[in-house]
């Protein structure tokens, strides 16, 4: 592309700090690594990150198609938080109360294990841990808040607090949910600050260049062949282009707003302090921030699939989307009133067909994979790569135990059946949300896509 600062908000102010945001020299023909990790995101180089504190010594080589955090991991919410796609119930459901409990206390200290890290590593992400607030603005969603409250004390792990009308100032809101367990930070300052880390301790980065195969020993590519030892496949929504990952993950495009800088006098009045990330209770999800420069940084779901799991630069931007956004940040705060936009973007995560992350390492071909976090990866990345790390060294481990390892989801649908399910799913949400508003009482179609979603 032309630039890359024309990726987001975050990627644009990245820049203007000094990044230029220039590829790295690729790959220059066949070469050798003890592992080869393909893709520059956040799973990637945390992998290499915690790998290296096993294997000082360890020839480690990062392939990526455009540049490091070009994906998901540049251009999301920025909330690093302890959230997992599937549900505390959902995973005790499958795995039993002791591994749900053990996974969500896994999550919770990655919240702070990122911070540490990026301590370690000098990088200035604008990490600031003020806990996210969930606004209830109807009596369903007010019971729906409720449930979550009381459920999170039945696993006596974490607090989620209640907060009463008075505690909030979100429009029309009954009260909502205040989790500490969540740090606001700059995604695209983390994940180019940690790549220039990594190639301080010698990791290799070579950008623009594209894995075509992955086998043992052996990854494929168009500027070259590497032999190596072991191999890590970190893509998330990108593995939909690679033919061995095609169908386990679905592209699902997530799209962003951020407005002019407002005053502090206005944070002040919508009880908005630094650090603190807010959503509501509706399931068409949307989440937003107040920015270390003070914008609101805001996004949510609505753009549709595209037939046959397709990336190209032009799904980042949906004129239909960005208008919904700014609509709906108006109506969550009127005071902002006609606050400019000034940056819209957007692009894919990944979604297992069961909405279920995993790490994965098979010791017998050598090849691990981390991924499907359905836009809760900040964090989750984090964990995913100190858990690879340890996996690829053979380690056995309280994080090597956790009911995320070596959980296989079931393929996605071929087309066109992918295509009409996941658009479907979609249109559910927003359908739900419309028959609460209606009815007044907890949506039936919600119910009923609750196993498809992680609840």
């Amino acid at each position: 592309m032309s630039s890359y600062r024309e990726l987001s908000y975050w990627h644009g102010s990245v820049g203007a700090s000094g990044d230029a945001l220039e590829q790295r020299p690729g790959l220059d023909g066949d070469a050798d690594a003890d592992v080869v990790i393909v893709g520059g995101g956040l799973t990637g180089l945390w992998t290499a990150w915690y790998l290296l504190e096993a294997e000082p010594d360890a020839r480690i080589l990062v392939i990526e198609k455009e540049i490091a955090g070009f994906g998901a991991s540049g251009r999301n919410g920025g909330w690093c938080s302890a959230l997992f796609p599937r549900s505390t119930a959902s995973l005790a459901k499958a795995h039993g109360r002791d591994a749900a409990i053990a996974m969500r206390r896994a999550m919770i200290d990655t919240v702070d294990e990122v911070g540490r890290a990026a301590a370690t590593a000098g990088i200035d992400c604008d990490y600031l841990r003020g806990g996210t607030v969930v606004y209830a603005r109807s009596e369903v969603q007010e019971r729906a808040a409720r449930a979550d409250v009381a459920e999170t004390a039945e696993y006596g792990v974490d607090t989620l607090a209640w907060w009463g009308p008075d505690r909030v100032r979100a429009a029309g809101a009954r009260g909502g949910t205040f989790d500490p367990n969540c740090a606001r930070l700059h995604p695209a300052k983390l994940v180019r600050g940690l790549a220039r880390s990594l190639e301080q301790r010698g990791v290799r980065i070579a950008e623009g260049t594209t894995a075509t195969r992955v086998e043992t020993g052996r990854v494929e590519t168009d500027r070259g062949v590497v032999r190596c030892d072991r191999v890590v496949i970190a893509l998330e929504g990108y593995g939909a282009q690679l033919p061995q990952t095609h169908r386990r993950v679905l592209p699902l495009y997530s799209l962003m707003i951020a407005t002019e800088p407002l005053p502090d006098e206005l944070w002040d009045e919508l009880d908005l302090p630094h650090g603190r990330t807010f959503s509501d209770y509706r399931h068409l999800i949307v989440y937003g921030q107040r920015t270390a420069d003070n914008r609101f940084a805001f996004g949510g779901r609505g753009a549709r699939y595209h037939l046959g799991s397709a990336i190209k630069p032009e799904f980042d931007r949906a004129e239909r989307v960005f208008a919904h956004l700014r609509r709906t940040l108006g109506e969550l705060f009127p005071a902002i009133g006609d606050v400019a936009v000034t940056h819209r973007w957007g692009g894919p995560l990944g979604v297992p067909r069961d909405w279920h992350a995993a790490v994965r390492y098979d010791p017998a071909t050598r090849i691990g994979t981390a991924g499907g976090y359905v836009g809760d990866g900040l964090s989750t990345t984090n964990l995913a790569g100190r858990t690879l790390a340890q996996l690829l060294t053979g380690a056995d481990t309280e994080l090597t135990r956790l009911p995320w390892v070596g959980h296989r989801s079931r393929d996605w649908e071929p087309e066109p059946l992918r295509f009409a399910g996941a658009n479907a799913g979609l249109l559910a949400m927003t359908a739900a949300d419309l028959e609460e508003r209606v009815t007044h009482r907890p949506s039936l179609v919600a119910r009923a896509m609750g196993p498809l979603v992680g609840h």
